[in-house]
C-alpha cells in the first residue's frame, strides 16, 4: 500500500516523474514534459537541465532529451514499452471520457508492476496519476492479471527469486486460487489491496500471439464502486482492450 506523504514536494515528483518518462520511453522534449506535468515550458527546461546535471538524462544536438547512465535500460525494452504507451494513451482517454474514472496501464517485471500510463479523471475527488509507479505485482490489478497467465511453477520461481531479495511474497496457495479464478472471469477486481479506499478494476491487453502484455485498469474511489455496474465497466474495458491490441497489430 501506499500512501502520498505528507509534505509532497511538487518539483521533486515532477522530476522523479520526468525521469520515469525517460526510463521507459528513451526520449522526451521539453514541450513534452511541460504538457504531461501541466508545467510551464521553463519549468520543465530546469527539471530536465537538473536531470542532465545528475546523469539521469542526456541532451542531444536537436535539444531532445534521452535516458542518462543512471537510467540506462535496453533499447529494445525502451521501445517497445513506449510503443505500447503510445498506443493505448487514446484509449485511455477515451476509457476515462465514458466512465468518468481514472485510467491507468501497467506492465510487470519480475514480483513487480509498474505503471506505464495514466489519465486521471476530471472529477474533483479521483484517483491520482499513477504512472511510475510501482506496487508488488500481487498487490496490483495489473500485476495480477499478468500473473494469471503464468503457470503454477512460473509463479513460484518468481517468488523464490523475490524473497532472495527481500521483497513481499505472497502466500503461494491462496494466490494461486486467486489466479486460476482470474483467469476463469477475463478480469479482476481489486478492492483496497494496493491503495486504502481505491477500487480497481481491469482486464489483460494481449498481442496477436495472445500473449498478455499489460493490465488495463480502470481505478475509482471505493465510495463510487457501484457492484451493480461491474459487467458494464468490464465490457467498456474489453471494447478499450481490444482496440489497443487491433491498434497495436497495425503498428
Amino acid at each position: 500500500m501506499k500512501t502520498p506523504p505528507t509534505y509532497a514536494i511538487a518539483s521533486v515528483d515532477h522530476a522523479l516523474r520526468i525521469a520515469t518518462m525517460l526510463q521507459l520511453e528513451g526520449t522526451l522534449t521539453v514541450a513534452d514534459a511541460a504538457e504531461r506535468l501541466g508545467v510551464a515550458r521553463s519549468t520543465a527546461h530546469r527539471l530536465l537541465q537538473m536531470l542532465v546535471y545528475r546523469d539521469f538524462a542526456v541532451q542531444d544536438e536537436a535539444r531532445v532529451y534521452h535516458a542518462g547512465p543512471v537510467l540506462q535500460l535496453a533499447a529494445y525494452s525502451r521501445s517497445q514499452t513506449s510503443l505500447l504507451r503510445a498506443t493505448a494513451m487514446p484509449h485511455l482517454e477515451r476509457l476515462v471520457a465514458v466512465l468518468g474514472e481514472s485510467a491507468n496501464l501497467a506492465i510487470r517485471t519480475g514480483a513487480d508492476a509498474r505503471f506505464i500510463a495514466s489519465v486521471e479523471s476530471a472529477q474533483s475527488l479521483r484517483v491520482t496519476s499513477r504512472e511510475g509507479m510501482v506496487f508488488p505485482a500481487h498487490r496490483s490489478t495489473g500485476g495480477l492479471l499478468l500473473l494469471a497467465e503464468l503457470a503454477d511453477d512460473e509463479v513460484a520461481q518468481i517468488y523464490a527469486a523475490a524473497a532472495q531479495e527481500d521483497a513481499e511474497r505472497p502466500d503461494l496457495m491462496a494466490l494461486r486460487r486467486e489466479l486460476a479464478q482470474i483467469r476463469a472471469q477475463g478480469f479482476v477486481v481489486n478492492q483496497g489491496r494496493s491503495e486504502k479506499g481505491v477500487v480497481a478494476v481491469g482486464v489483460p491487453v494481449r498481442d496477436p500471439d495472445g500473449t498478455a502484455l499489460a493490465g488495463l485498469s480502470i481505478s475509482m474511489p471505493e465510495a463510487r464502486y457501484d457492484k451493480e455496474q461491474l459487467l458494464r465497466i468490464v465490457a467498456t474495458l474489453h471494447k478499450a482492450a481490444g482496440a489497443v491490441e487491433a491498434a497495436l497489430a497495425t503498428r
